[in-house]
């Protein structure tokens, strides 16, 4: 992926833009006044009444949507370096974002907060009407001014690398530069995108032992400039496909050759049809049988790759579409990749130096390595509704049946307790809620709404607290009238 040029800044526009912004939030309360009491294990060790995973546009959007409702105990711990959070300077090789520019981004409702508002303030009006769509880039410079100006608690190249219940706790088992450590927390949102869901989805026919040095994934981390001169076979004809081909012939690769299984590319994109309030609100009030039938007919209607990612592509010489090309088996000869092909007409035989799997990702529940303790225990769509025939979907039926605030179900009576204090905020969430927390779109309203489950959630166990707080409230209000009694307030 390239950085697009992005225009002069404005000297002085962003400050000033973040001092309105500092006012809107002052005005609004944010963050809230906390309400919760602080928690420690048995053994006297903090505990967190959130602990987020994942530091991009999902852990932002529902870390401050925390904040915003009195809950400040956080933390978000994020893999990555500063400015590598989500797809965005990593594998996601497009040029800018797919969606248009006028989307808000995590911002709580608030204009201030909006990236049209970030990027007009710190590039100005003109380079904002100039501006086809967002470059990934840009969009995460956003995402960080937004951790930033949220002061939201970021501890970045910090990996969970395990979930485990603990006596109405969390334990999570975090890997740093500086070691191993468990953190305790009452509550865990995971908000991994969608590569946390399930990881990659790599076909049987192509040897896991040709990794890294002939193929790769397309979520993988390539060296192109290593391609330079080379043949390259690209599996799959999604949008992430296109955008590999497209890099490497780039950087240039003699060739690029794409294989596809079906007889043309989707027309249509049903989930920017999806796209709207309706959908966003209402998905996860459906019945079951109601959104097991959308999620099918829009898993079925596959999307075709933006026009954008396409043109791109068709801009290189060496680029070869091949379509009813369906892999059949890969191997090594040499210094090569050999695929055995089924077309219509024949079987044959293609070689190339190296080959890029663009198969996009899974979800199953099973797959999330961080969750195995829990995993046997998790409530699938398969365990909790049984489609008609014309309608089995395999693929669906392994995603997580998840509550109306993204919370993990018990499969069997054996399930941990803790099982439900586990929100899966992100494209796991598919079936149940829709599309909001895969896609940008729908970011804010994902946060907003595990944040309220959340608030519920705390509220319902602390209950015997908060009503001893109330009890103990104790401000008089009428001391300055000649209607006070001071009786009442003998430890005034």
């Amino acid at each position: 992926m390239k950085r697009i040029a992005t225009p002069v800044p404005i000297a002085g526009g962003l400050t000033r833009h973040e001092a309105q912004l500092k006012r809107d939030l002052a005005l609004l309360g944010f963050p809230a006044k906390p309400w919760l009491h602080p928690r420690t294990t048995d053994a006297g060790e903090p505990v967190l009444d959130v602990a987020i995973i994942g530091a991009g546009m999902n852990g932002i959007a529902a870390a401050s949507a925390l904040l915003a409702k009195g809950i400040v105990n956080i933390a978000l711990f994020d893999a990555n370096e500063p400015g590598r959070e989500g797809p965005w300077n990593r594998y996601a090789r497009m040029d800018t974002l797919r969606s248009p520019k006028t989307l808000t981004g995590p911002a709580l409702g608030i204009p201030s907060l909006t990236f049209a508002a970030w990027y007009g303030a710190s590039f100005g009006e003109a380079a904002w009407e100039a501006l086809y769509k967002i470059p990934n880039a840009v969009w995460v410079d956003y995402l960080s001014w937004l951790q930033r100006v949220l002061s939201l608690p970021v501890e970045h190249r910090a990996a969970l690398t395990k979930l485990r219940p603990q006596n109405d706790l969390l334990a999570l088992d975090i890997e740093t530069a500086e070691g191993a450590r468990t953190v305790f927390a009452r509550h865990a949102v995971l908000a991994t995108g969608r590569g946390g869901a399930g990881g990659d989805v790599w076909p049987d026919v192509v040897p896991q032992s040709l990794k890294p040095d002939f193929a790769a994934h397309s979520n993988d981390p390539i060296d192109f400039e290593r391609l330079r001169g080379k043949s390259v076979g690209v599996i799959g004809g999604s949008a992430s496909a296109w955008d590999n081909a497209a890099t490497a012939l780039e950087q240039g690769a003699a060739s690029a050759t794409m294989y596809l299984r079906r007889p043309h590319l989707p027309q249509i994109n049903k989930g920017r049809g999806s796209a709207n309030p309706g959908y966003f609100h209402g998905w996860s009030a459906l019945p079951d049988a109601e959104r097991w039938a959308l999620a099918a007919y829009i898993d079925d209607m596959l999307a075709p790759p933006p026009h954008e990612t396409v043109l791109r592509a068709l801009k290189s010489d060496g680029l070869d579409i091949r379509f009813r090309h369906s892999v059949a088996a890969v191997r090594r000869e040499g210094e090569q990749v050999v695929l055995d092909i089924e077309t219509p007409e024949d079987r044959i035989e293609r070689r190339h130096d190296f080959l890029v799997v663009a198969t996009g990702f899974q979800v199953d529940a099973t797959r999330i390595p961080e969750l195995a303790e829990f995993a046997p225990h998790i409530a699938r769509w398969s365990d909790r509704y049984t489609p008609p025939t014309g309608l089995m979907r395999p693929a669906l039926a392994q995603a997580p049946y998840l509550g109306p605030g993204f919370e993990l179900q018990p499969r069997d009576a054996n399930a941990p307790a803790e099982l439900s204090r586990i929100h899966l905020v992100n494209h796991g969430a598919l079936v149940s809620h829709g599309a909001i927390a895969s896609d940008i779109p729908g970011v804010a309203i994902a946060g907003e709404r595990v944040a309220q489950a959340l608030v519920a959630a705390f509220f319902r166990q602390d209950i015997v607290e908060v009503r001893r707080d109330l009890e103990a409230f104790d401000e008089p209000e009428l001391k300055d009238t000649p209607f006070f009694r001071p009786e009442d307030f003998p430890h005034s």
